[in-house]
């Protein structure tokens, strides 16, 4: 049982005793190792919070559905009227820890051992260990990547590499470690509560705290997460109310626990005053999530023929509705003492110097424009891109550790129309034939359970794979024509998806293509691509595919 150590010791208890009313059933094997990182003690913290709150994920989605369909009726998304008071009051978050006060550049990346001592590593502030986008979560991989946080926080991981005996292991100032658990929309099939699958946020949540707020505490750090896919202040209000429980629970102090919130949906942009206000106590900023935001305003707006969007490789930070919501980030961010976190530089470094140069000089212009537009610090997706993106920070910052000066209050409002703004650009025959690609290599990459990809130079995660699957089923709805001329069809679709089989299989080489599952990979993006109905996340069917 675990012991709480709080002031309120018997409220506690009667707590643990209520919670033990209901049954938590943990359906997947634990081996000796797993059930270390998941005891009775971490069980019981996971079913009092589902008692509490994995009811409240129903409804919340549920919200989210109703929300959806009067955007698909014509409503398009705006500022609340009923929170203008929020907006336009004048508070602060609570405050920002000394080593998150630092955040020129993070790393994310999956929790993989070996990635994850070469993250902590890496010539950067933050390594964010994702559970989500870019991680397929069968259970053996979920737990051990708890196995693999817990020991890097502790400073024990090492790892060598069985078939050349190269050993890895962490040097003596790591970067400071965060943890991004899984979205509200996504499972964890593995544990059930009272008979029904538990959300997976809560799940990660609770073995990544359990296991190690005591050590981050006792360094002079903290449990820090970051929190994606929120949609709605009403979602931030939850996951508040699982921090305040959590530290209750524990006798911690208010504000011990502290997120960063992605805002990577539509629908939240116009919520990041109510966003932050819901978690005041334990927000420390905002992260420009640009990919899922991308893919978000494809699927908020999908059935709106007028912003459709063009080729996936055109829709780029420059572009007025992208720019627009850089630039609200940083404004809104820096008024309440929040950190505004740039997006990610999904490239990876090339071999061939040319090719390389030319990836750098696309990574300086990306930065440049965050940097300039007063964000605190960037994402990269390699450790090869830190040194690039830290040289763009250091010349904007000199002698300052982060930009929370630059409160933008001299710009002019940012409007709704600016963020909903129509992007132009091509739609051609290649960028529908990439889209096809890189989604089917992606697909059969996480079904195959690895979720973090090198796909034609880029690190691919969900969130890209995404954007290329949604954009072909909204040009098919739209009836929308390439540069050859051709209407976009589910039969173009399935043509152009049979002959881009061949070239990867042609590409990747036929005994990598036939040891592979790329027929069940083709199989599922074509249902995801030519259904009627978008599929919300590829995830979740995907899920079905892992153990």
């Amino acid at each position: 049982m675990l012991a709480p150590v709080s002031e309120n010791t018997q409220e506690k208890r009667t707590i643990t005793a209520e919670a033990q009313e209901g049954m938590l059933e943990v359906a997947g094997t634990l081996s000796p190792e797993h059930q270390a990182i998941f005891p009775v003690e971490a069980q019981t913290l996971l079913s009092l919070l589902c008692e509490k709150f994995a009811d409240r994920v129903d409804d919340l989605l549920m919200a989210r559905e109703a929300r959806q369909e009067k955007i698909d009726q014509g409503e398009l998304p705006d500022f609340l009227e009923d929170t203008q008071d929020i907006r336009e009051g004048s508070w602060k978050i609570l405050g920002i820890p000394n080593d998150l006060q630092d955040r020129r550049v993070e790393i994310t990346g999956p929790t993989d051992r070996k990635m994850v001592i070469n993250a902590l590593n890496a010539n950067v502030k933050v390594f964010m260990a994702d559970f989500e986008d870019s991680m397929a979560p069968a259970w053996d991989k979920v737990l051990d990547g708890q196995i693999n946080l817990r020991d890097a926080v502790n400073g024990t991981i090492s790892h060598t590499n069985p078939s050349n005996g190269k050993h890895y292991q962490l040097t003596e100032d790591p970067a400071v470690l965060i943890c991004r658990v899984r979205g509200l929309h996504l499972k964890e099939k593995h544990v059930l509560f009272n008979g029904k699958i538990i959300p997976g946020a809560l799940f990660d949540f609770a073995l990544y705290f359990y296991n190690n707020h005591k050590a981050l505490l006792a360094k002079g750090s903290g449990p820090y997460f970051y929190v994606p896919k929120l949609q709605s202040h009403h979602e931030a209000k939850w996951w508040s109310d699982v921090f305040h429980f959590t530290e209750e629970y524990f006798g911690l102090d208010t504000g011990t626990i502290k997120a960063t919130v992605l805002i990577e949906t539509l629908p939240a942009v116009f919520e990041m005053n109510e966003i932050l206000f819901a978690l005041k106590e334990h927000i420390v900023g905002l992260n420009c999530g640009r990919w899922d935001y991308i893919f978000s305003y494809i699927k908020t707006l999908k059935s709106h023929p007028e912003r459709v969007l063009p080729d996936r490789q055109a829709v780029t930070m420059e572009k007025p509705f992208l720019n627009a919501y850089s630039r609200l980030l940083v404004r809104t961010c820096h008024q309440r003492g929040a950190f505004a976190m740039g997006g990610m530089a999904a490239f990876i470094p090339a071999k061939d110097p040319q090719v390389n140069q030319q990836v750098l000089d696309k990574i300086r212009n990306d930065k440049s424009l965050e940097a300039n537009n007063g964000h605190d610090g960037t994402w990269v997706a390699h450790p090869g891109l830190a040194d690039t993106a830290l040289e763009v920070f250091d010349n904007t910052f000199g002698e300052r550790i982060n930009q929370l000066d630059i409160s933008r209050s001299e710009d002019a409002p940012i409007t709704a129309e600016q963020l909903l703004a129509p992007c132009e650009g091509e739609r051609t025959e290649q960028g529908m034939r990439h889209n096809i690609r890189v989604a089917l290599q992606y697909i059969e990459a996480w079904i195959s359970g690895n979720g973090c990809v090198p796909i034609y130079g880029m690190m691919e995660d969900a969130a890209t794979a995404e954007i290329s699957r949604a954009s072909i089923w909204q040009w098919i709805q739209h009836n929308k024509s390439l540069d050859n001329g051709q209407v976009v069809t589910k039969d173009l679709f399935e043509q152009y998806l049979k002959e881009e089989i061949q070239v990867v299989k042609q590409e990747i080489g036929e005994e990598r293509f036939n040891s592979g599952r790329f027929d069940e990979a083709a199989k599922l993006m074509a249902k995801l691509t030519t259904s009627d109905e978008l599929t919300n996340f590829l995830t979740i069917p995907g899920y079905d595919y892992l153990d």
